[in-house]
This record gives C-alpha cells, structure tokens and sequence, in this order.
C-alpha cells in the first residue's frame, strides 16, 4: 500500500462545503455508490452511509469509484464493504426473496422467522422490508392473500371454500377485514358487485365534463374528461355488474359542491369518500390528502411522509390509480424540480387547479 502522508489532507472548509461531505454527515442512503470517501488517518475508503466513527473532514478524500480510491492506496473498510453490491440491491434482492417467501406459505410467517431468513436483525429487517416494499411484511402478506381471494372467488365452488383456499384459516378473520380489502362482501364480489347500487350523475364545469358516483359508504369516484360518455364507460368498467341508478335531485347537490370546489378550492371539500385500494395506496392518498390547498410536494416527499424513501415510483403509480379527482388531491403533487407532470385527467387540468389553489 502506498504511504500516505500528512501533506495529503485537504481543506477543512473545502470538504464541509461540498455537499458530498453533507451526504457523509447525515448517512444518505441515496448516495450510495455514487461516490467513496477514505481517511487519510486509517487508509481505508468508505461508503457515504458507513456507520463508522465520523472523520475529521481535513482526512478525507472523495473518490468516484473503488478502483481509484485503491489506486490511492486505500483499502476497502470492513465494516461498511464498500467494494461490493450498493446496499440498496443486496436488500432489494433479499426482500425479493422474502417476499416469495411470503407468498408461497399457507400460514403467514413470523417476523423473527422472515428477518433470520434474510440474515437481518428482526428490527433492521422490518425498516428494510417496508423501504422497499413501501409495506410492512405483515401488511405484505394480507394484501397478497387479498389478491388470492379475488382470484379464488371467481373460480371456487363456495365463498368459505375460497377463503381457506387463499391462506386463511378461518373465515372469521377473513370477514373482519372483507369490506377494506373488497370493497363489499365476498358473496357480493363474487356476484360480480351484483348487489352494490352506485348512483352518479354527470355534470359539467370549466375543466369539462365531471362526473361523481357514490356508494352507499361515500362518495367512490370522481371523473373528469371531455367526453361524459367516456366517462359512463369508465364508471361501469370498475364497477361490471353493480346497479348504477342515475342520481335524483339531490344527488345533483353533491355534483354541484364537487363543482364548486374545481372552481373555487378555497370553499373546501368536506365529503365522505369510499376509498378502496392497497394497503400502500390507502397510505399515498391519505398522505396526499394531508396536503393544504395552495402547497404542493414531490413525490419524493410523499415518498419520505409515508417512510417509504425508496418507493417513489410506487408513490406515481398509486397517485395514477386514484379515482378521486380533488377529493385526494394528487393534482398537488409534482416533480422534485417543480415542474407538472403526470396527471390522469390531463396535465392542462393539473396546471388550472394548481393556478386556482394558489390564488385561492
């Protein structure tokens, strides 16, 4: 190894402006692997999230790669392994495996069991799991199972037969949990949502047409488009075989306040909403409902407020998949840099609420 000398320390201010060394300080995960520090006192290079002891800043070096910090003549760190796979893929390929785990096992795992199964602390693992997965590996497990009962229904001979089928070892304890994960009851489901009355009405605003459903729990869409059969159609493909019933006068009172909002967000939207997806989409839109008129985040914040820093597609799938225009504002979430993106209903529609919401 080459001898390092004291001559080759840099500056202290230097190193403590450049953001690199802000990255070492606070252990950013998001840092890994794009660049190596080393020490000048211990001669070995380190990864950005190394939980050694923290280095005087006038001792460390960056460096780009591995190679070059050993160039240099440092060795790898022990503790932190700098010259293998960023810690972000070798956690990603040991909760894949996990999660295979999960999903091929009639009974649900323990958490100890799954956390020895990937060579983790019970602790680590569980922060791990829901990093990646944007899911606790118990709230992994019903969902998967939630999934398994949609397909059993449509195929078993008998609901109770579907239930045990998907992992569940009781019925009991499926049915506690049915409304969140269907939407209704299975026997309902299984009718092809035969049972469930949706009254909507179409109206019309400055945005275009609009239109909102409601189900006996809440309010379950609202719809913006241009063309309000379109919009007809949507409506009947998520819900095939439940009674939509075409609204009455009253119903048009509850357009007309959905209206009222797109047009002025600052009289507030107050309604009861039957939300129905994943457990991780529940959290993004409760997450985006915690956004005030006026502001807007990132999907990297919303990624972050539901401590799931890593799922930040996940977060723009969830926000595509909303079908509750306004009521769960994802028109307020935006790229890290500002700019408007990725709307459902259209980025032209994006740009109008947000225009409106900030002179609200």
């Amino acid at each position: 190894m080459k001898v390092l000398e004291k001559s080759g320390r840099t500056d202290k201010c230097a190193t403590e402006k450049d953001p690199r060394w802000k990255a070492i300080v606070a252990r950013d995960q998001q840092s890994d692997a794009k660049f190596y520090y080393s020490v000048l006192t211990t001669g070995v290079y380190c990864r950005p999230l190394c939980a050694s002891r923290p280095a005087r800043p006038e001792n460390v070096r960056f460096h780009n790669t591995c190679a070059e910090a050993e160039s240099a003549g440092f060795r790898s760190c022990k503790r932190c392994k700098p010259d293998q796979p960023p810690l972000i893929e070798q956690h990603a390929t040991k909760i894949a495996e996990v999660c295979r785990v999960i999903e091929s096992s009639d009974q649900v795992p323990s958490l100890e069991a799954l956390a020895q199964s990937a060579g983790l602390s019970t602790y680590h693992f569980h922060r791990v799991f829901k990093a990646a997965t944007g899911l606790t590996p118990k709230a992994y497990a019903v969902a998967h199972r939630a999934k398994r009962v949609q397909s059993e229904l449509g195929r078993s001979r008998t609901v109770t037969e579907a239930i045990f089928e998907s992992g569940f070892n009781s019925s009991g304890r499926f049915y506690e949990k049915s409304d969140e994960v269907l939407g209704m009851t299975p026997s309902d489901f299984r009718a092809g949502g035969a049972n469930t009355h949706i009254h909507f009405a179409v109206g019309e605003c400055s945005l275009g047409a609009i239109l909102v459903a409601k189900s006996e729990r809440g309010v379950c869409a609202i719809l913006m488009g241009d063309d309000p059969e379109e919009l007809v159609r949507d409506l009947q493909d998520r819900f095939q075989r439940a009674n939509l019933v075409g609204a009455d006068e009253g119903f048009e009172q509850l357009v007309a306040k959905v209206v009222g909002f797109v047009e002025a967000p600052a009289v507030g939207l107050d309604l009861p909403l039957d939300i129905r997806g994943t457990a991780f989409q529940q959290r993004v839109w409760q997450a985006l409902r915690k956004i005030p008129v006026g502001s807007t985040a990132s999907y990297t914040d919303i990624a972050n407020a539901i401590d799931s820093p890593n799922a930040v597609r996940a977060v723009a799938s969830a926000c595509a998949a909303n079908a509750l225009a306004v009521a769960i504002p994802c028109h307020r979430v935006v790229r890290n840099d500002g700019g408007i993106s990725g709307y459902r209903w259209g980025v032209e529609r994006k740009r109008i609420l947000l225009e409106r919401e900030a002179d609200a």
